[in-house]
């Protein structure tokens, strides 16, 4: 076949060229015809023609003409002769003068002659043209003529490209019919006419004998083929093929998807009482003819069982979203209202939580209670005549949240419009509740370890289908959930509100009496849990005060308890007069042995580390020294209102053992500077960092400086507290202030015993001037025993200050670091009486210690009820050597 093929087409293509050939020929001859024709024409009508011959010597004139006109032509011949038929001028030189071989008699009269001749060169087709005078008369002719062979060399020319042209369709016909007598033998598989006979009546056989419906359509849309199944199926009449299916008895939205084509995947049908899956797809996707072919499968039972699973994959899902939702917050409001957002729209259109008022403060209910408070409503919509959430519900005995409740178990309630015992409660609001729609409801007890804490009612009224037997199972899985979610929440709150009474109970509750700084402070606590975060205020003598912020590291009831521990130790350590790198170390000491006696208990998940600052201002002077352990840097805003952040040597946290030593840092604040002390959570949040919340803080502050310490504690807070804190904050601003010099008197003291009486005297003029007389008997006598003690065992330079201030408290520094101590003298020693007198006279006393001396101390109030000398104070002399 393929070889038939072939030599049909080489035939083909030769008889093309012979009939191109002779086609080619006889158009160049007519060409060479009509140029010699056109030639002669053209030269015939050039104008001087007529006087050139009949001249005096026409070949001269018309020689150059003749010649340049045939250059010019393309022609092969080019001649002018005279009416007797002699050449007067020639392109072939030989002939001038000759006469033509051509008869004369048609150019005479008037004709144009054509004619083949033998010229020079060869065969020729020539052209003759009269030229006459104006009377009419001929003068002459023109020949002009173009050689045969020339026309041949045209052929010649044009035939490599005829023969390319026909090489080139031979080729192209030869490979497609290769190519498609190789596709046809991979398509039949090699098999001849009755193998393939065979094969298709096997698969007719197979086409309708299959149990899956199959339709075939052209692209106009006329149903081509139809098996049984799809007959069955379809109810279709046998006279159905070859109709459009816009016209066959189809269910629409069958008949639209065989007439549109397109591609469809197990679209569901309905054709009668079944479900058909149908798909379709083109015809033309491997070079068939263009049309669609579409398989029906009964789905009815199929679909039926589809829906249970579709069911149970939705109940499986509540139940996956519930686990995954409920209990991201240690809240038992939040944790409810995530149980009824959980369950809302897949399972039921409205969900409410109650519970018991105990589990809403964090206490165990006793699991009696009826009143439940409504603690979560959550729906599709919000118009529903459900209670609203924080109304107190007193539920009847007959209600299923009772009954459930009671058994512990969930109860179904198909249809509440037959039910009667849940109408029993409020039967005005149970009938708003059905007019509305609401239709279905299914109760379930919240259990958890033992303890019921309350009930979640799970309604339907969108749904028409109402809670069935497998809803309850559900219903009671996501109830046990939330339950344990609930509980852990309730108890989280126990331990909080623990947490932060004994947080509260540990920190100051109201400030000491100064007059160093105006204070104002805030503490609160984290939402996630009471952290041990405090801030102190401490008197010291000579009217100085301590400031003192830290931060415990961990939340709950073991931190709270550390900061009590730490707090109550700052200030015993800050009684001791310590500066403030010295009592860091004290501190950091103590809670390296809290940690070793926790971690012999056992309880290494308890180890304590803490951040601290602390800094003690003089109001004489307006020195402060500062020094911190871990602890953010204190902001110090100017009377100016410009804000520094002091570069206050940072050390390790309390507690982690580095052995490195603590530095203070000294800054001189003028009056009315506002220092600011706080702890990171203050600064740091989830979305800002460490350098962000300083930036924030300095821009709050600046430019303020007229701003009282509790407008600015309002404004650092309003402009940095976090929505949801999670760390505890502690805030401390203090304004600082400066006693006035006149409040103030110092003397220097020489070391002389003489010294001592007129010392004494100045300080008593010095009492007399502040209007203290009521207690200068007792002060001269304190400061006689201070001096007379200075300068009998210090060293120069020996100095007595005296300042007026809510109190009166005299000092005498010297040079020496040894300190007196208060003990009883015997009867017979001379000495160790005077101490003794000052502790009884003063309030307080004390010893404090600098880098080169050190200062004794007295305070007294400024109405002395012991004033004179009388009998209670000879007692008091008295006993001092009695034994």
């Amino acid at each position: 076949m393929f070889v038939l093929q072939v030599v049909v087409v080489v035939l083909l293509a030769i008889g093309a060229v012979v009939m191109l050939v002779l086609a080619a020929e006889r158009e160049s001859t007519r060409e060479a015809s009509n140029r010699s024709l056109a030639v002669a024409q053209g030269f015939a009508s050039s104008p001087g023609l007529v006087e050139a011959l009949k001249s005096r010597d026409p070949n001269a004139v018309l020689q150059p003409r003749v010649e340049e006109a045939q250059k010019g032509s393309g022609v092969d011949f080019l001649g002018v002769m005279n009416r007797d038929g002699i050449y007067q001028a020639n392109s072939e030189l030989e002939h001038i003068g000759r006469h033509t071989l051509t008869d004369v008699a048609p150019l005479l009269a008037g004709r144009a002659v054509r004619e083949e001749a033998v010229g020079t060169l060869g065969p020729e087709i020539r052209a003759y043209v009269p030229f006459k005078e104006p009377d009419g008369s001929v003068v002459g002719a023109v020949g002009a003529g173009v050689t045969l062979e020339h026309v041949g060399d045209r052929v010649a020319e044009q035939l490599p490209v005829v023969l390319g042209a026909t090489a080139g369709a031979v080729a192209v016909t030869t490979g497609g019919a290769a190519l498609l007598s190789r596709r046809l033998l991979r398509q039949t598989h090699g098999l001849g006419p009755a193998e393939i006979t065979r094969m298709y009546e096997h698969h007719d056989a197979v086409l309708h004998s299959v149990k899956e419906g199959v339709l075939i359509v052209d692209e106009d849309g006329r149903l081509l083929l139809a098996n049984d199944e799809a007959r069955r199926l379809l109810d279709l009449t046998p006279e159905v093929e070859g109709r459009h299916v816009g016209e066959i008895d189809l269910p629409p939205l069958t008949a639209e998807l065989l007439a549109s084509g397109r591609e469809a995947t197990d679209e569901v049908h309905r054709a009668g009482g079944r479900l058909l899956a149908v798909n379709q797809r083109p015809t033309d996707l491997y070079g068939g003819p263009r049309g669609s072919v579409a398989t029906l499968r009964d789905s009815t039972e199929l679909q039926t069982l589809s829906g249970k699973v579709e069911a149970a994959q939705k109940r499986l899902k509540v139940l996956y979203d519930a686990s995954v939702s409920i209990g991201t917050t240690l809240e038992v409001t939040r944790t409810a209202e995530e149980l009824a957002e959980a369950a809302v729209p897949e399972f039921a259109d409205f969900v409410t939580v109650d519970l018991a008022e105990p589990v809403l403060h964090g206490e165990e209910p006793t699991g009696t209670e009826r009143e439940l408070r409504r603690t979560a409503t959550t729906g599709i919509r919000k118009d529903h005549p459900l209670h609203p959430a924080g109304e107190l519900i007193k539920f009847g005995y007959s209600t299923p949240q009772v009954r459930g409740l009671a058994i512990g178990r969930a109860v179904l309630k198909s249809d509440l419009r037959t039910g009667t015992g849940w109408r029993a409660q409020d039967p005005g609001h149970a009938q708003q509740i059905i007019d509305y729609g609401i239709h279905s409801l299914i109760t379930a007890p919240l259990s958890a370890r033992g303890v019921v804490l309350g009930v979640a009612s799970f309604w339907r009224s969108e749904k028409p289908e109402p809670f069935e037997g497998d809803d309850l199972a559900l219903a009671e899985e996501v109830a046990a959930r939330a339950a344990v979610c609930i509980d852990n929440a309730r108890r989280y709150t126990h331990e909080h509100t623990a947490a932060v009474a004994l947080q509260r109970s540990l920190l100051p509750r109201g400030l000491p009496e100064q007059t160093a700084v105006e204070v104002a402070h805030r503490y609160l606590p984290a939402h996630a849990g009471v952290g041990g975060d405090w801030f102190d205020v401490i008197p010291l003598p000579g009217t100085r005060v301590a400031l003192v912020v830290g931060d415990v590291v961990g939340h709950g009831v073991h931190a709270a308890a550390t900061m009590g521990r730490l707090r109550t130790a700052v200030h015993n350590f800050s009684a001791l007069d310590l500066s403030p790198d010295e009592l860091l170390t004290q501190l950091d000491d103590l809670v390296g042995r809290l940690d070793q006696d926790q971690t012999a208990e056992g309880n290494s998940q308890d180890v304590t580390g803490a951040t601290c600052l602390y800094a003690v201002y003089d109001p004489v002077s307006g020195h402060c020294a500062l020094a911190r352990a871990g602890h953010p840097p204190p902001a110090v805003v100017k009377p100016d209102g410009t804000v520094d952040f002091p570069d206050v040597p940072v050390s390790p946290p309390l507690g982690a053992g580095s052995g490195l030593p603590f530095e203070s840092a000294e800054l001189q604040l003028p009056e009315g500077s506002c220092l600011i002390l706080y702890t990171d959570g203050l600064i740091e949040s989830h979305h800002r960092d460490f350098d962000a919340g300083l930036g924030l803080l300095r821009t709050t502050v600046t430019g303020r400086p007229h701003l009282t310490p509790e407008e600015t504690c309002r404004d650092i807070l309003d402009a940095m507290l976090p929505e949801r804190p999670s760390d505890d904050i502690a805030l401390l601003v203090a304004r600082t202030r400066l006693l006035d010099s006149a409040q103030v008197a110092q003397w220097d003291v020489p070391s002389d015993p003489a010294a001592v009486a007129p010392i004494r005297n100045q300080c008593a003029r010095q009492l007399e001037a502040w209007g203290l007389e009521d207690i200068a008997f007792a002060t001269e006598l304190i400061l006689s025993e201070l001096i007379t003690n200075a300068i009998r065992y210090g060293t120069q330079p020996i100095k007595v200050r005296m300042l007026h201030d809510r109190s009166l408290i005299c000092e005498v520094s010297d040079g020496s670091s040894t300190s007196p101590h208060l003990r009883r003298a015997a009867t017979t020693d001379e000495g160790g009486r005077g101490l003794f007198l000052v502790a009884q006279f003063a309030e307080r006393w004390g010893t404090r210690y600098f880098p080169r001396g050190k200062v004794i101390w007295s305070e007294q109030t400024l109405h002395n009820v012991a004033t004179e000398p009388g009998a209670d104070l000879a007692d008091v002399l008295l006993d001092q050597w009695d034994e």
